[in-house]
């Protein structure tokens, strides 16, 4: 467990109630992830149950309690994106990265996510890899897209 990174992070938020999701966010922003321990560890400096801080991590889609990858690629199958090949370009990814949706290869580099919507439907069908969005891909394009990313 790496308390002294949690402790530096407790020690930018006060004491309060309403402080937690921000807690999280950082911790998910430093680890990928929500590790269990270090869960544990700030439910128990902020007298908060363990059970409370898992209500949050699992109701908000930003957080996740299994380890993500460096690059996350959120493929959108939005009504648009879905008509234009989407699932085509959601499928090559999964051949490519030998992963399902929601999962991270072994190597930490890539997780493979589906969301319904990233509201931009002109670009469609749209993948977005981090903050980088890519417009009208194609199956055929996925080991270019793939190769940006380390």
């Amino acid at each position: 467990m790496d308390i002294e990174t949690i402790n530096r992070i407790l020690e930018k938020y006060p004491d309060e109630p309403g402080t937690l999701i921000g807690i999280l966010h950082e911790v998910q922003n430093h680890f990928r992830y929500l590790p269990e321990e270090e869960l544990r560890y700030i439910a128990k400096k902020r007298n908060v149950p363990i059970t409370q801080i898992y209500s949050i991590a699992t109701f908000y889609n930003r957080f996740s309690l299994r380890p993500k990858g460096k690059n996350v690629i959120c493929v959108c199958m939005g009504t648009a994106c879905h008509v234009k090949g989407a699932g085509k370009v959601l499928e090559e990814l999964k051949r490519r990265l030998g992963v399902e949706v929601g999962g991270t290869t072994d190597d930490l580099r890539f997780t493979l996510e589906e969301v319904r919507c990233i509201g931009a439907c002109s670009l469609a069908p749209a993948v977005v890899i981090n903050e980088d969005t890519h417009s009208q891909v194609t199956p055929k394009q996925v080991v270019k897209l793939l190769d940006e990313y380390d």
